[in-house]
């Protein structure tokens, strides 16, 4: 099978997936359950923030493919329990604040936004995970206070973390969008 032109991509973008689309999302999400397995040796530092934003910069809406084949990974192998149910939407988060970025910013600003926007997801991380623990463990709005105060220091961790990565997400969308251009023959 032949792969996609550039103009056959643009054209397929906002239409069915391609089972060339189907197998790279697949092995995208894939390699997203993998980063987060090797670098589970750091506490709440990992490159899921990081590869969501590239994915999205690159794919737009169809990164959500990507994003949860990593989720359903993540709930096949580590079980889909109470701390599951938040990545449902943890990680849309990241990719709706992403798809509302301009496109075409300049690299000198883009470079720090898409770094400050990572970061920040991470900082907020358990923010974003509370509403979903309370619900789950009849937390009151006080308890669920208390849940992001005792994470907060894991938070800061992870937000630290996420800024570092950050650096890599421009240079690997402009990698993965060069690619898909490619007539990989």
């Amino acid at each position: 099978m032949e792969p996609l032109t550039p103009s056959q991509w643009k054209r397929a973008e906002g239409r069915h997936l391609t089972t060339r689309q189907m197998v790279i999302f697949a092995m995208l999400g894939a390699l997203m359950f993998c980063s987060k397995l090797l670098m589970e040796w750091a506490p709440n530092i990992h490159l899921l923030g990081m590869l969501t934003m590239t994915y999205t910069l690159t794919y737009g809406k169809k990164a959500l493919f990507p994003i949860y084949v990593y989720v359903l990974i993540n709930g096949i192998f580590a079980g889909f329990a109470a701390w599951w149910i938040p990545y449902l939407y943890i990680w849309t988060v990241l990719w709706g604040v992403t798809m509302l970025l301009p496109r075409h910013m300049k690299k000198r600003v883009a470079v720090p936004v898409y770094m400050g926007i990572c970061a920040l997801h991470g900082l907020c991380f358990g923010i974003l995970y509370a509403p979903a623990q309370a619900l789950l463990f009849g937390l009151d709005f006080r308890g669920m206070l208390a849940w992001i105060a005792a994470g907060f220091p894991w938070d800061v961790m992870h937000g630290v973390g996420n800024l570092f990565a950050g650096v890599l997400i421009l240079p690997l969308s402009k990698l993965l969008q060069k690619l898909e251009t490619m007539n990989l023959a």
